[in-house]
């Protein structure tokens, strides 16, 4: 008994190992691709819960990811005249930069692509096996080492673009994907990740009048075999990650300028369908093979379905926050909504689901922190942090990482 008692009172003195469930971030939308994480700090303020706000040099809305300690961005500088791209790192605990690298210098021409609203580095970097993947649509991809910025390998892909770059790189089966969906003959493209070179470029099927899309792809797996699933202007394709080989698709009469990602559950894919009035599709996975249009939409949603901000799925629901402030929790299964909120402001940022918790970050800098669950959803957070937000948050061993127009923010609380 004696011993017992020993063995209890020294296991209260040790210290308490606290696990958040989430130790890297390596990708838009974190390891799964769907903006799932740990935990993170449900409250805090301007000067309270804040482990350091870091400003940035280099102006961009992609999103920030994390591997090994480091916290890799892309970000543009210039003085109206040059446009300078560079990709930095960051240290985890301090927010000091630990390498920053020049890698593109655009072109008059590719600068003008741009939308008024997007930047020239709006997509998020990928990091993975301690290699940085930086990404700039038209204007370039790179890749570099993460611990000290060495050049790898730079190549451009060109095309088209409309409006500029925004659609981040997936790591399917040893290839690096990204979508190529410009204003004219838009792809899905694949390339060699030790060497840059191009795998495969695969063209889209659908004769779609407005034919620019953004959406990043996700990786999925359908009965064993690997899918990536890929949403473009007027369709969604499924494609072999080995070849590009399109392996089912689904076609939508309306529908471009496609931004959300994709998200998967129980068998099911969730997309977006884009401008101008945007559906929610639910797809099921089993037997897809060829043109599924007719045969494999289980439901639609048409309101309050968002154009930019992409979901959450998680225990048999879909949370969904639009461009205008409304968050919906829909069932999975039938595609019934369960309930709705309406938060204040405009949203770009995809929502990230932490814990029981929905981080929703206005345009304008406002944070909320709702508390969900598939009955209820309740504001339990609301703080303007006073500066512009598109970038979604990453989150990283208890820690949220925000993204501002100027500042990096780590919230510990």
């Amino acid at each position: 008994m004696r011993n017992l008692l020993d063995r209890v009172i020294l296991a209260l003195l040790l210290p308490i190992n606290f696990s958040y469930g989430q130790t890297e971030w390596p990708q838009f939308r974190g390891s799964t691709g769907q903006g799932i994480a740990g935990k993170a700090p449900q409250s805090w303020g301007m000067d309270q819960g804040v482990a350091w706000k870091m400003p940035l040099e280099a102006h961009g809305w992609s999103s920030p990811v994390i591997s090994e300690d480091r916290i890799v961005m892309t970000g543009s500088t210039g003085d109206g005249k040059e446009t300078r791209l560079h990709v930095f790192a960051l240290d985890v605990e301090t927010g000091k930069t630990i390498w920053s690298e020049k890698l593109f210098t655009p072109t008059d021409q590719e600068r003008r692509a741009k939308h008024a609203k997007n930047t020239f580095a709006s997509s998020t970097p990928l990091i993975h096996e301690g290699i940085v993947y930086a990404h700039f649509g038209h204007m370039g991809t790179a890749a570099m080492k993460l611990d000290t910025g060495k050049l790898l390998w730079k190549t451009k892909f060109e095309y088209e673009p409309k409006h500029g770059g925004a659609s981040s790189l997936l790591m399917a089966e040893g290839k690096l994907i990204f979508s190529a969906d410009g204003e004219t003959m838009p792809m899905l493209v694949a390339l060699h990740p030790e060497s840059g070179k191009v795998a495969w470029k695969t063209p889209r099927t659908e004769e779609a009048r407005q034919k620019f899309s953004f959406s990043t792809p996700l990786l999925v797996e359908n009965k064993g075999r690997k899918e990536i699933i890929s949403p473009a202007s007027g369709m969604v394709g499924a494609y072999d990650p080995t070849d590009g080989r399109q392996l089912w698709k689904m076609s939508y009469d309306v529908g471009f300028s496609v931004v959300p990602r994709p998200v998967e559950m129980n068998g099911m894919i969730f997309i977006s369908t884009g401008f101008m009035k945007p559906q929610l599709l639910a797809i099921k996975l089993e037997n897809a093979e060829g043109d599924v249009t007719e045969s494999h939409l289980e439901w639609s949603v048409k309101r309050f379905i968002p154009k930019t901000p992409s979901f959450v799925a998680t225990d048999g629901v879909l949370y969904v926050l639009d461009d205008t402030g409304s968050v919906s929790c829909i069932d999975a299964g039938d595609g019934s909504t369960k309930w709705k909120e309406k938060l204040i402001g405009n949203f770009s940022a995809s929502p990230v689901l932490a814990d029981d918790a929905l981080y929703c970050m206005t345009e304008d800098g406002v944070c909320y922190v709702m508390k969900v669950s598939p009955e209820r959803g309740e504001v339990v957070m609301e703080l303007d942090i006073e500066q512009r937000i598109l970038a979604s948050p990453a989150v990283v061993d208890g820690g949220l990482f925000i993204r501002t127009e100027t500042h990096l923010w780590k919230i510990t609380g």
